[in-house]
């Protein structure tokens, strides 16, 4: 009788530990999205502020070999490419994220994924001494493969290994770390510091270094427990990794949970992407996640960034000091990430997305008219600064991390890393759009082109509003279940058995197995 009570009460006190942070799952979370999301940040702001000198350099390169000065057109290619190679890269990587998790797993997928980091830092800091500027546009596109790869296999990885109550907050933190390798590389870039004629090839070398950090750190922690049973059939490490996170031994709930996903997934068998794009069961996730990636990237975040520093400069901030001022938004921008971590499990992920998207289309609008206006009307200017921290507080909270947490919310285990590889392709097919389109769309509509951004917020805040559900608390198999109706298929379980779901047109199974059937 005393062992049975003794038993029970380590039961209860497990069942308490289960739904908080374990030292375990703060640790992998923090190593890997500074090993990795970081890395994403730093590569997007690093190039900005040595612009200058980097430009000098592919001059004076091209004027040693050739003996004459480099054209001033072939010197803006270049520079182009410098810039748009990384979102290129980031497109490529997105390609690679399928088949790299399901052969060799989210924590060996991230591993290798160092590679792409390692290797452009060393060829990036040593391209001056080499004089070589290829090697810098080379080695763009490889860490934005770098960064492609980890924009979608830390919020995946993460997310299979929180507990429900947790998962939202933990998919938001890559987002944090994204916005403080941002930054990171606008302090670093200031002008006393690296962002000069000396420091610019140390300053892009730097972000080898938490790639090395994660290399050296993550072997310690478990793989995904989702992948480890569902893809790997191996229950037995699945259980020990989920002890490891949770801190306690009963992880029978969850294990049962991923039981029932694994059955579901062996009628479904694992998708690619062209079956995922034809699989009717989640027509309505997956045009959700593209309307949302398309949202985030389209919305404007890149043009506001860039028209910042005009902004500030016809509001009286000094030229020199416009760099402060820069990194002062930087600050706004991660403060405000770190706040959307705590609110998304109280407010929840819908909510968060319709302010977010709602605060950039109102800032945009009143932008529009403030640069019009501030002409003739003085206290415009500072209504215009007031404008870019209001939409950079919106995009934080909501547009920014909410989407790729509800990729890894809205999909099952066979179908999330085909969901990534389209998420992820939209979000940097969109982000080398933005910055292929954007100088011309300014020199034709000059302010008008943030009416273009605001109408894109707008019918962002519409889509969400009506299509996108609330998934905070939820399992990801309750998420399927709410989707079913919009997707015209109906779901029948039987709590008795594992539940296994299937197209109607598919042969059909037994009454008491879970299925899907078309409407």
């Amino acid at each position: 009788m005393k062992l049975t009570e003794e038993k029970q009460e380590r039961s209860d006190t497990c069942r308490g530990r289960k739904g908080k942070m374990t030292l375990l799952l703060a640790g992998v979370t923090l190593v890997s999205t500074f090993g990795s999301s970081f890395q994403y940040g730093y590569n997007v702001s690093v190039i900005n502020s040595p612009a200058v000198f980097m430009q000098d350099f592919y001059n004076q390169t091209y004027l040693d070999r050739k003996g004459v000065p480099m054209e001033s057109n072939f010197q803006m290619l270049l520079w182009s490419l410098t810039v748009s190679m990384f979102p290129l890269g980031g497109f490529f990587g997105s390609l690679m994220v399928g088949p790299l998790v399901n052969k060799c797993g989210r924590k060996g997928t991230l591993l290798i994924n160092n590679i792409f980091s390692i290797v452009p830092a060393i060829l990036m800091g040593t391209s001056e001494v080499a004089k070589t500027f290829e090697v810098i546009i080379l080695s763009r596109i490889i860490v934005g493969i770098c960064a492609g790869l980890s924009s979608n296999v830390v919020p995946m990885y993460l997310g299979e290994m929180s507990p429900k109550n947790l998962r939202g907050a933990i998919g938001v933190v890559p987002q944090l770390f994204i916005t403080v390798g941002i930054l990171v590389a606008q302090i670093l870039g200031l002008t006393n510091i690296l962002g000069n004629l000396e420091g610019w090839p140390v300053l892009l070398g730097l972000t080898g270094i938490p790639a090395v950090v994660e290399l050296l750190l993550l072997p310690f922690f478990p793989e995904s427990p989702r992948y480890l049973l569902i893809q790997k059939g191996n229950e037995e490490q699945a259980r020990q990794a989920l002890k490891r996170l949770r801190g306690c031994d009963d992880v029978d709930d969850e294990i049962e949970e991923m039981r029932r996903e694994d059955q579901s997934e062996k009628l479904e068998g694992r998708l690619s992407v062209f079956n995922l794009c034809t699989f009717q069961a989640l027509r309505w996730q997956l045009i959700s996640i593209i309307v949302m990636m398309m949202g985030q990237q389209l919305s404007g975040v890149n043009a506001i960034f860039y028209y910042a520093n005009e902004i500030f400069k016809s509001a009286g901030v000094n030229e020199k000091d416009v760099q402060y001022v820069t990194v002062g938004i930087g600050a706004v921008n991660v403060f405000m990430t770190c706040v959307a971590v705590f609110m998304i499990e109280s407010l929840g992920r819908r909510l968060l997305l319709l302010v977010g998207f709602g605060i950039c289309c109102v800032s945009c609008a009143v932008l529009t008219m403030a640069l019009n206006l501030q002409a003739t009307v003085s206290w415009m200017q500072y209504l215009s600064i007031a404008c870019v921290i209001a939409y950079i507080i919106g995009h934080a909270i909501g547009a920014s991390p909410i989407p790729f947490v509800m990729i890894t919310e809205m999909f099952l285990q066979s179908s999330r890393p085909a969901a990534f590889m389209v998420g992820g392709s939209v979000h940097w097919l969109c982000n080398f759009t933005v910055g292929l389109v954007f100088l011309y769309m300014v020199e034709g509509l000059g302010a008008y082109c943030f009416l273009v951004f605001c109408v894109i917020c707008l019918l962002s805040v519409i889509y969400i509003f009506i299509i996108v559900p609330e998934t905070k608390g939820k399992t990801f198999m309750e998420i399927n279940q709410s989707m079913a109706k919009r997707n015209k298929v109906e779901i029948q379980m039987d709590k008795e058995k594992l539940n296994d779901f299937q197209l109607g047109s598919e042969t059909p199974k037994k009454k008491e197995e879970y299925s899907v059937n078309v409407l």
